[in-house]
């Protein structure tokens, strides 16, 4: 039981190949990914990790074709972390590249009102937000001044200065006064 270390460790296919596969792949899910799927509220679903695993999956094919070696998976992923880290920077120093890469904060809340049009549109449900609202200390939502959901998915909540809403309502009032 010999080990040929010339195989393991070289290249079976050329590396401007490797780097225009993983360069391609990259370039396409990460807009997939950006413009077509959907934000969840902080946590990946299950279907979520699904469709992770099978692009996954799938991309491996296309990007490795017929690679053998680890010296051809180290140079497609230094491709993948190479682009990576660039779109990084580049979304830390230009504003422009910035809003391209990260959706901006959606508000969901406004003066102690939901924005059911930006729920709809992120398929969030109000029980879902009001279990967010929760885990941030609110109880009505009369105590918020504003909630967003944020580009990484999870949810910021700004508190009213006045919360006219924290000790009552119990007894119905209007919906901004009912507990959550």
């Amino acid at each position: 039981m010999s080990v040929d270390w010339y195989q393991v460790f070289a290249l079976s296919m050329s590396p401007l190949e490797l780097l225009v596969r993983g360069s391609a792949i990259y370039l396409f899910l990460l807009a997939a990914l950006r413009f077509f799927m959907q934000r969840d509220v902080g946590a990946v679903g299950l279907a979520d990790l699904l469709v992770l695993v099978l692009i996954a999956d799938a991309a491996q094919n296309a990007m490795a074709g017929e690679y053998r070696s680890v010296g051809d998976g180290l140079v497609l992923l230094s491709t993948i972390l190479g682009w990576n880290v660039l779109f990084d920077y580049l979304a830390f120093r230009f504003p422009k590249v910035r809003r391209i890469l990260q959706p901006p904060a959606l508000k969901l809340v406004h003066r102690g009102r939901i924005l059911s049009r930006n729920l709809r549109r992120e398929f969030i449900s109000q029980s879902e937000l009001y279990a967010k609202l929760r885990e941030h200390g609110i109880s009505h939502l009369s105590q918020v001044q504003a909630a967003f959901m944020e580009s990484d998915g999870t949810i910021s909540v700004i508190r009213r200065s006045d919360t006219a809403g924290d000790d009552e309502g119990e007894d119905g009032g209007n919906a901004r006064d009912r507990p959550l």
